[in-house]
């Protein structure tokens, strides 16, 4: 098949720091190349992903989110692509645009990447009418009311990349951004409780994040803790490897949560609590804890060693991996292709993750 991939503009792909729904597509974009597909990428210039790649904007645009920029970059994008078989964009405003416009010649796929709000409903539903919609979890699609949802596909990761470590550095661990959403404060207290250290490897680059850091998580800080830092790649699958269990106390429906896999590739047990996709990645007693609250999390960390690590990787190869992403996606596509015309509403409801 010739796919075509239609990134956002505002981050390159793959990320050089934070970014999940680059890295998906940078993996996504790499596990179709390695099933024999034509995959061609629309991206900013920036980006390095190891497939044939056009560009409008060669830098990211900012500001992220400028709704004139990510249109311009679409309707390139539709252009560039014209020839493909299929187009799977990942923008917001692109499927509403190429299809209002009637621009798009082959059918179109879109992924949700976000949190689902009421206020989102109306806009997927008029998405919906131009392009078959990919959740990224059961937890994610049942936020969808009535938009029709192709598919439910979980994330893979590149498990070349997230290779199983000893656990043996003395730490927790959180990554992720410095949000209340993410539940940093939650982490800081649990760990304090439970008597272990906590490293924090957190995106702290809006004002609302410092913000939230400032208020929050810097009074729960020890003289000598280490202020947060955003770690490089490299660094952070050190952390990964070495880490006794990563803390994920997520206090919103997250639709995915790419870090618990990545954690689990790593042979590093989650503890987490109960919220959005959290319950379908981690096996509660076999590979994590999901947890009603701090004082559960703080209990469940003394109980972390019980956690065989080679069950918590074995679960990423079978779940989680680049290639059942790739799959996945390679059914969704040629469902779509063999009814022409038509949207595939109903087709692949099943996870395979």
């Amino acid at each position: 098949m010739r796919i075509g991939l239609i990134a956002p503009p505002w981050i390159p792909v793959p990320p050089p720091a934070y970014g999940g729904t680059e890295v998906v597509i940078d993996n996504l974009a790499r596990g179709l190349l390695a099933r024999g597909h034509d995959v061609r990428l629309f991206t900013v210039g920036e980006s390095t992903c190891p497939v044939p790649r056009q560009w409008l904007f060669r830098s990211p645009v900012e500001p992220m989110g400028a709704p004139a920029a990510e249109a311009a970059h679409a309707l390139a994008a539709y252009e560039a692509l014209a020839d493909a078989d299929i187009i799977h964009d990942h923008t917001v405003l692109g499927p509403r645009l190429a299809g209002r416009r009637g621009i798009a010649r082959a059918p179109v796929v879109t992924t949700f990447h976000g949190r689902v709000t009421p206020a989102d409903l109306r806009t997927l539903a008029e998405t919906a009418r131009y392009a078959s919609v990919v959740a990224i979890s059961h937890g994610h699609a049942r936020c969808f009311g009535g938009v029709p949802v192709a598919a439910v596909i979980h994330h893979g990761i590149d498990l070349d990349v997230y290779a199983p470590g000893p656990g043996t550095g003395g730490y927790l661990l959180f990554v992720g951004r410095m949000s209340a959403d993410k539940g940093v404060h939650h982490a800081v207290r649990a760990a304090r409780l439970a008597g272990w250290p906590l490293v924090i490897s957190a995106k702290m680059r809006d004002p609302a994040e410092r913000a939230y850091f400032d208020e929050q998580v810097r009074p729960l800080l020890g003289p000598g803790d280490a202020i947060p830092a955003e770690q490089p790649l490299a660094a952070r699958l050190a952390l990964l490897r070495d880490a006794a269990a990563l803390l994920n106390p997520i206090t919103w429906p997250e639709p995915f949560g790419l870090v618990m896999a990545e954690a689990l590739a790593s042979a590093t047990p989650v503890l987490a609590f109960p919220n959005g996709a959290a319950p379908e990645i981690i096996d509660h007693g076999r590979t994590g804890f999901l947890c009603q609250g701090e004082e559960e999390m703080t209990a469940a960390i003394s109980e972390v060693r019980r956690i065989r690590r080679r069950d918590c990787r074995i679960a990423a190869e079978r779940r989680f991996s680049l290639a059942r992403m790739a799959a996945d996606h390679e059914r969704l596509y040629r469902a779509i292709l063999a009814r022409p015309g038509q949207l595939t509403s109903g087709l692949a409801k099943a996870s395979t993750g």
